[in-house]
C-alpha cells in the first residue's frame, strides 16, 4: 500500500533510538517522517516548530469564531454601564 510522506527528511525508528537529537536536527526545523518497517509511523519536529504549529492553529480557530459571530447582533454598552 503506497503512503503520503509529509517530509522531505525520513529516519527509522533504529536511527531515531541510537541518536535522537541528531534525527531531529536532520529536518533543519522541519519534520522528519520516523518510518517503522518502511511505513511512516509518525512524525518528528523540533519544540520550536510544535508551538508555531499550535499557535497557527489557535489563530484559526479564534478568526472561525470571530467570522461566526461577525452577523450577530451588536449590543450597545456606555462606559458607565462598565
Amino acid at each position: 500500500m503506497a503512503h503520503i510522506l509529509l517530509a522531505e527528511t525520513t529516519a527509522s525508528v533504529s536511527e531515531l533510538k541510537r541518536n535522537p537529537m541528531g534525527t531531529v536536527a536532520a529536518g533543519e526545523g522541519f519534520p522528519v517522517a520516523i518510518l517503522n518497517r518502511n511505513e511512516p509511523a509518525f512524525y518528528c519536529i523540533p519544540a520550536k516548530t510544535y508551538e508555531a504549529l499550535m499557535n497557527r492553529l489557535e489563530d484559526l480557530e479564534l478568526n472561525a469564531i470571530a467570522d461566526a459571530r461577525q452577523d450577530q447582533n451588536e449590543i450597545e454598552v456606555t462606559l458607565d454601564e462598565l
